[in-house]
């Protein structure tokens, strides 16, 4: 891997890195955060999935959760959204392209073969970190927000055996029923809904759930509220008798702001599981 950037931060190191994506086919760039636990052993990893438009450097520079990741001995790893580059495919909608990833293997053009986002996040990526870089890889955690918190949801479900905790932001909680979701949905993968549903977090929570206590915090004054829809994940929480803690934030909206107030108790939420 190439080091962009490494800089001291609460004891740790932040680093930025770039290295070449067989998933992606393409060159990809991702930040992870070293604990100064890291100096004398391994330790546990989260995961953080960031949203629509965002890269790396949003929730690395923008969540405040360096100084929690510290204080608690996590390591923490920001993956980018999307694969990017000239030869990329890319649209000049915000939502879809280059940006908007939404964490599956594209099967249509022109998004194939770049967007394998669903590679990369759960066997590329982990891989090259957990070689590179001092993590215990039977202890990690995955977090996001909104498209991101999509992403955290839908691929702990699917590989329980990898991730001990789960939690979430904002996320886009049933995206096979959103305009956030059916428009990409159907222009990575196809018309087929049938090969959408293992990306919906309510249909998964309803067929599978989790196997350990998911912490998911939604904004009541969130301008998104419409297209998150969590309402359909609270009831496939209470369809599933899935042990959750599901908190509605009065006043939070979609920003940064709302991720930064409650960061520190979704790191705690998954030391303590990790731990």
């Amino acid at each position: 891997m190439e080091i962009v950037s490494e800089n001291t931060c609460f004891g740790g190191v932040q680093g930025v890195y770039k290295h070449a994506s067989a998933a992606c086919q393409c060159d990809m760039t991702l930040a992870v955060y070293l604990p100064p636990q890291a100096k004398l052993k391994k330790v546990p990893v989260l995961w953080f999935l960031s949203g629509l438009t965002c890269t790396h450097d949003n929730a690395m520079t923008k969540a405040g959760a360096q100084a929690w990741a510290a204080k608690y001995g996590i390591a923490l790893v920001f993956p980018d959204t999307s694969p990017r580059g000239e030869g990329v495919a890319d649209d000049d909608a915000y939502d879809l392209g280059q940006g908007a990833g939404f964490y599956v293997d594209a099967t249509q053009k022109p998004w194939a073969p770049h967007f394998n986002m669903w590679t990369y996040a759960t066997r590329e990526l982990p891989d090259l970190v957990a070689t590179e870089f001092p993590v215990i890889e039977e202890k990690q955690g995955i977090t996001g927000h909104s498209m991101g918190g999509h992403g955290a949801l839908s691929i702990a479900m699917t590989l329980p055996d990898r991730y001990t905790s789960v939690s979430a932001f904002a996320p886009i909680a049933n995206p096979t029923a959103s305009d956030w979701g059916r428009k990409q949905l159907g222009a990575y993968l196809g018309a087929d809904e049938a090969a959408w549903v293992p990306h919906d977090a309510s249909l998964l929570m309803v067929e599978r759930g989790f196997h350990n206590p998911v912490l998911i915090d939604q904004g009541t004054a969130d301008n998104f509220y419409d297209l998150l829809k969590p309402q359909a994940l609270a009831d496939a929480i209470i369809e599933r008798k899935q042990a959750a803690s599901m908190r509605m934030q009065s006043g939070y909206d979609h920003s940064y702001f709302f991720i930064q107030s409650f960061m520190q108790d979704h790191v705690k939420f998954h030391a303590e599981l990790l731990k």
